[in-house]
């Protein structure tokens, strides 16, 4: 009988959620994680868009968290920065940087931690090989939406907006993919390994 066991998780926090204030807990520590991996950054000669930890920290916190937790997490992210807190890359802060040239990347954070919480629900974080490719969309839709936004705000043609807002980042995209993929997979693997026998 399994009538008293928990049923099975579906992302990783169901692991550890048990009340109301775990999930507020979770969802600070992934808004803190976030703000944490930005400050990992690195300039492109030509572009005003940095390589930063942010977008390695969307994925794994949705992944983790799953879509409402996950989305939830990058809003508050987003408001602390915005109302002054040195949160985004290179410890930017305020409503200046959240609208300005590069506020499409941080904007696109919400929908892709809605899809790919969503896509870690349906147990796409489970294996690396489908793992890292829910991952890489992930991070190939903040490039798009942010050079969008970067094409409008800064008036740039379609071609210059590509190389300086999309093409010098699809590397490190993809390495943190990858990276983000055996992560999940590995925890994932510690958690089958922890849970008590049928």
């Amino acid at each position: 009988m399994t009538g008293n066991n928990p049923p099975p998780p579906r992302v990783l926090a169901d692991v550890v959620v048990r009340t109301r204030a775990h999930e507020g807990a979770l969802v600070l520590g992934a808004a803190l994680c976030t703000a944490l991996f930005a400050q990992v950054a690195i300039a492109v000669p030509g572009s005003p868009v940095p390589i930063t930890g942010q977008t390695l920290a969307v994925v794994l916190t949705a992944a983790a968290l799953g879509p409402g937790r996950g989305t939830a997490a990058q809003l508050v992210y987003l408001l602390l920065g915005a109302v002054g807190l040195p949160f985004y890359a290179k410890a930017a802060s305020g409503w200046g940087a959240l609208v300005g040239p590069t506020g499409g990347y941080l904007v696109a954070f919400l929908p892709v931690a809605w899809l790919v919480g969503l896509a870690a629900r349906h147990g796409m974080d489970r294996k690396p090989w489908t793992a890292a490719p829910v991952f890489l969309g992930g991070q190939l839709v903040i490039l798009g939406i942010g050079m969008a936004w970067l094409r409008v705000a800064a008036s740039l043609d379609a071609a210059t907006a590509f190389h300086k807002g999309f093409l010098p980042f699809v590397p490190g995209g993809l390495l943190k993919a990858v990276v983000a993929g055996l992560l999940t997979s590995l925890a994932w693997r510690l958690v089958r390994a922890r849970a008590p026998a049928p």
